[in-house]
């Protein structure tokens, strides 16, 4: 995805910002914001406050997840 909207799904390997990720301690999809310290930063999916999430209880999307995240952002672009 080229967009750059700062609520956009995008995946960026070498660091990790964009990626759609899973916090295990509560479920919650989030895109990678960036890194503070010790903490990933993660932002809902359609957009929202941010959280910290230590990197050992992030884990990758199922295939169901990461497409409830891309049609979550496409709903919002809609206004839907």
């Amino acid at each position: 995805m080229t967009d750059r909207e700062p609520n956009a799904i995008q995946h960026d390997a070498s660091s990790g910002v964009g990626a759609v990720v899973v916090d295990r301690r509560n479920g919650k999809v989030g895109v990678v914001m960036g890194h503070v310290g010790p903490y990933v930063q993660l932002r809902p999916p359609r957009g929202g406050r941010e959280w910290d999430v230590p990197p050992e209880d992030v884990r990758p999307p199922t295939p169901a997840e990461e497409l409830s995240a891309k049609v979550a952002v496409a709903n919002r672009r809609w206004g839907r």
